[in-house]
């Protein structure tokens, strides 16, 4: 590989703090974000000028217990993570951000470790990437990165607003919508509930509009994603 093709140490600057560099976590992020978790000075400079050569927001950090504390923005971004590092290393990081809203992970690494390739890519990363890094492969990843955190924000963000509309449904309203999603006819759905099937018809029509159903299918596919369980009538 070309050395110029390598991300190559740059001087770090004398203006920033050594714990975290880049952003400014009191000023609002409005666009991508790059975390860089690395104990190596020259490797998160170089890193932080690439990215920010290419109009990308960096925000660095010397160890995994400085990113913790960060006060991370609500926007897409992606954490690209040093395998090895003192104290808490790569793959505990990554187990330690399972289970909260953690960005999507590129793993870098001074060498190539299988055994770690395939714990990283298991636990959801999006590529593991070894040193000395090629700047377009990096770039590459963290795209997709990228894309793949919008995808699960909107998917996520869908979720909360059909949430938000199902709790708007009067618990008979809660009652029929199993039954019709799952293909009762009104005369059937209304012998069930023991109500009359006028009723019934005027119970669904209210869970359509209150879901903002355009059509049946949409109200199954809202089902789905809400996890409706199946009538036990």
């Amino acid at each position: 590989m070309d050395r110029r093709d390598r991300v190559a140490p740059v001087r770090h600057s004398t203006k920033r703090s050594p714990n975290a560099t880049g952003v400014d976590p009191t000023q609002p992020a409005l666009a991508d974000i790059v975390y860089v978790v690395d104990d190596d000075d020259a490797v998160r400079a170089a890193l932080q000028s690439l990215f920010e050569s290419h109009k990308l927001a960096v925000a660095c950090f010397r160890s995994a217990v400085d990113f913790l504390r960060y006060p991370r923005s609500d926007v897409s971004a992606c954490l690209v993570l040093d395998l090895q590092m003192p104290g808490i290393n790569g793959l505990e990081l990554q187990r330690q951000l399972t289970e909260e809203l953690t960005p999507p992970i590129v793993f870098i690494s001074g060498r190539g470790d299988i055994p770690s390739t395939v714990k990283a890519i298991r636990g959801g990363a999006i590529e593991f990437l070894t040193k000395p890094l090629n700047p377009d492969a990096l770039l590459a990843a963290v795209n997709a990165a990228f894309a793949k955190d919008r995808s699960v924000r909107e998917s996520r963000a869908e979720l909360c607003e059909l949430k938000k509309r199902f709790t708007l449904l009067s618990p008979r309203e809660r009652d029929v919508f199993p039954l019709i999603v799952e293909g009762f006819l009104n005369k059937e759905a209304a012998a069930i509930l023991q109500i009359a099937e006028v009723t019934l018809q005027v119970h669904r029509s209210q869970i359509m509009r209150k879901m903002g159903a355009a059509s049946f299918a949409d109200l199954i596919r809202m089902a789905t994603k809400l996890g409706i369980p199946p009538t036990t009538a």
